[in-house]
């Protein structure tokens, strides 16, 4: 507890700790006294209070080094982050300090480590090995069928419920037992079918990764055991952001010897809509008396002026843990306030702002389009800066939006290709057979699901067993049959049909066979929207035809993939199967593409995690941020209010070198413009009004100047010379 009254100044002249051949190895050199003390803080918990920029991800992979330096084998070792990025990110760091070691240490998100325990001992809770996953759309999907509703907006609302009773810990059960009104008890009953529906189908939702597992290891002593045996020491980035279920998770992993490290930041604490909750701070030393808590507040990211706006606004928060931050980098830019008369006037201000920077009058060292954020409170803020930015012609990308194959009718084509290239895929096969709707029902699925399960078949391999039929209908196996001739069908024409417009002729026709664009049309909330998905179908199939058009060696991704294939390199064109056994490779390949020079537009949380030289904070005004919240219980609007301070601490503390703060005098509310005031957060960030104020009409007379300068130098240039 010594660190916890420690100053900055006062930490840089503690003594390097532990083993004295640690200091002088390489692999610790660049790590500031608290870096160090926490990379060598072994021998029991441990809580790393890592402040913004303050280089968490750098102790997590230095703490992996020293744990296998150690001895502690590295198969022993588990590092646990809540996004695939963040995870891999980690994993190449690991290995670049560990070696070929680092290979062997479990580094995955909380979810991934659901799924592995389920799929080595999810058996004691009746799931098998090749259990589905099912994703949001899947969800909704089923939620409507258990509620007998057709209505997305309610299926939605259903699936948020439900998504917050389980990582609360709550059971159907324990829902209704709590059910404060008829709408949550009818919710409860819902959510109760919907895990008989589950079991059923031997499927688990996201939730469940997280669930189950816990529900695994309180209720089966000997493989809580075999597990604790196996995890010698637990790091957990990202700890501020862990919810109740997964805290109980990880009690249940680290058992009596307490063996883990937990790095997280209370200050950015910004998930509680979905269940991430201070509680869990508060909770480790009650529960681990032994906790070691370490601050890391030197931040290697921003400037002073920057890093003393971020105190400043987060200081009226409670605090668990005080902490303040501090940087060697310098004082850098003033923060700049300003004040906009509406969004179109702001916009332009961000383009004004981008252009200044990247012109020959600034003194910039970073005016790549992808030194540049705007970052706003709720994603309708982007629409005007989307409008200006191209305008001006300026490339940008709109983090967090929904990426081409996450589409739900994409995602429909790819479980029917995933079909054809692997029968045995069974969260293929039941997206399949209810993409469209075929006359497959949920019951229909259950006896097959439970056939299959009894006698170890995949549910392709069910469909054509002699015994089926004591335990299926005779009509549900006509339709069963049906549906397995359509994709033995489709699996022998797709490998017998070679280059581009062989391939498109295939897919319009199995998609005129199978109804699939009326079944988008019936499904959508609004013509429009089955009309635009229908438009992305049709984007999907011609993509996928023109890769068939690739000669296979002309096609890196395809030759690996295809290379088993016999007599596949010797063809000039190749087949839709062929293809289709890529498809999910060449969208992972796609989404590993280099970084685009363009500017990002991001929601605040959203751009957690990330870093800019130039971020612009838009729209940071009453209502928008802080949000207006809907909680009438004074306790609900404190928390969150304090909650949205940590949301504009997160947006300040993403800048580098220069921030931006605007506010409108006037906002878009519903259909009218309304007056509108500053933000409280800009107030709280206490900067020198004299310093900070820009004055846009100086501003336009200095871009005016530079731009007659530059066209007076240019015509000067081509004047031909005068005559001697």
């Amino acid at each position: 507890m010594l660190m916890l009254m420690l100053g900055p100044h006062m930490i840089a002249a503690l003594p390097r700790l532990h083993t004295p051949a640690f200091p002088t190895h390489p692999m610790s050199s660049g790590l500031n006294p608290a870096q160090l003390q926490a990379v060598a803080h072994l021998g029991g918990p441990c809580l790393v209070l890592a402040g913004a920029g303050s280089g968490k991800t750098r102790v997590i992979t230095h703490k992996i080094a020293r744990l296998i330096q150690h001895g502690l084998a590295p198969e022993r070792i588990a590092a646990i982050t809540f996004t695939n990025k963040a995870a891999a990110e980690m994993r190449e760091r690991a290995r670049a300090l560990a070696g070929r070691a680092a290979q062997q240490v479990l580094i995955c998100t909380f979810h991934a480590l659901g799924v592995r325990l389920l799929r080595q001992d999810g058996a004691a809770l009746g799931l098998k090995p090749q259990f589905s996953i099912l994703d949001s759309d899947d969800v909704a999907s089923l939620l409507k069928d258990c509620g007998a509703s057709t209505d997305s907006v309610t299926a939605r609302h259903w699936q948020w419920t439900i998504s917050g009773w389980k990582n609360a810990g709550l059971d159907a059960a324990q829902a209704l037992a709590q059910a404060k009104d008829e709408a949550q008890r009818q919710i409860a009953l819902v959510m109760a079918k919907y895990q008989e529906r589950l079991a059923a189908y031997q499927s688990v939702d996201f939730d469940d990764l997280i669930g189950l597992p816990l529900l695994l290891l309180q209720r089966q002593p000997e493989v809580r055991a075999r597990w604790q045996a196996q995890l010698g020491h637990v790091l957990i980035d990202e700890y501020q952001d862990t919810n109740a279920t997964q805290y109980e998770l990880l009690k249940l992993l680290v058992g009596a010897r307490a063996h883990f490290t937990a790095v997280g930041d209370d200050d950015q604490s910004i998930y509680g809509w979905r269940g991430a909750t201070l509680d869990n701070l508060k909770r480790l030393p009650q529960d681990f008396p032994a906790l070691q808590v370490i601050k890391l507040e030197q931040n290697y990211r921003s400037t002073g002026a920057i890093l003393r706006a971020a105190n400043h606004v987060i200081a009226p928060n409670p605090k668990l843990y005080p902490k303040r931050l501090w940087s060697e980098l310098g004082e850098g830019e003033p923060v700049r306030v300003q004040a906009c008369d509406h969004e179109e006037h702001e916009a332009e201000r961000v383009v004004a702002r981008i252009q200044s920077l990247r012109g020959p009058a600034s003194d910039s060292a970073h005016k790549a389009y992808k030194d540049f954020a705007v970052l706003y409170r709720a994603n309708h803020q982007s629409r005007p800066i989307e409008t200006a930015l191209r305008k001006a012609q300026i490339p940008y990308q709109v983090s967090g939006g929904t990426g081409f194959f996450e589409r739900a009718e994409i995602k429909d084509l790819c479980a029917w290709l995933r079909l054809l290239a692997n029968p045995d895929d069974d969260p293929a096969f039941l997206r399949a057979a209810t993409a469209p709707k075929r006359g497959i029902g949920h019951q229909t699925l259950q006896q097959l699901g439970a056939f299959a399960s009894q006698y170890k078949l995949s549910l392709y391999e069910a469909l054509f067993a002699h015994s089926l039929g004591a335990a299926v209908g005779a009509r549900a196996i006509a339709t069963l049959h049906e549906f397995g001739r359509c994709l033995s069908d489709l699996q022998y024409r797709a490998r017998h049909c070679h280059g581009q417009e062989a391939a498109a002729a295939l897919l319009a026709d199995w998609l005129q066979g199978i109804g699939y664009q009326q079944h988008l049309l019936d499904h959508a909330d609004s013509p429009q929207q089955g009309s635009a998905r229908w438009s992305n179908v049709l984007d999907f199939c011609d993509w996928m035809a023109q890769r068939c058009a690739t000669p296979v060696s002309e096609d890196a991704a395809t030759a690996n993939a295809a290379s088993a294939t016999k007599g596949a390199k010797q063809r000039a064109q190749q087949t839709l199967l062929d293809v289709a056994q890529t498809v999910a490779l060449i969208t992972t390949l796609q989404e590993r593409q280099q970084e685009q020079d363009v500017v990002t537009l991001s929601t605040l949380h959203a751009a957690k995690g990330l870093e800019w030289p130039h971020v612009q904070l838009v729209g940071v005004n009453e209502g928008l941020l802080p949000m207006r919240p809907e909680d009438d219980d004074a306790a609900a609007l404190a928390l969150r209010l304090e909650e949205e301070r940590r949301l504009m601490y997160v947006g300040i503390t993403r800048a580098q070198h220069t921030l931006v703060v605007s506010w409108l005098k006037r906002r878009k509310k519903g259909r009218e413009t309304v007056p509108a005031q500053p933000s409280r957060f800009i107030a709280e960030m206490q900067l020198d009004a004299a310093s900070v104020r820009e004055d846009p009409r100086a501003k336009l007379r200095a871009l005016r100047a530079e731009f007659a300068q530059r066209a007076q130098a240019a015509a000067s240039a081509t004047k031909p010379p005068a005559p001697s």
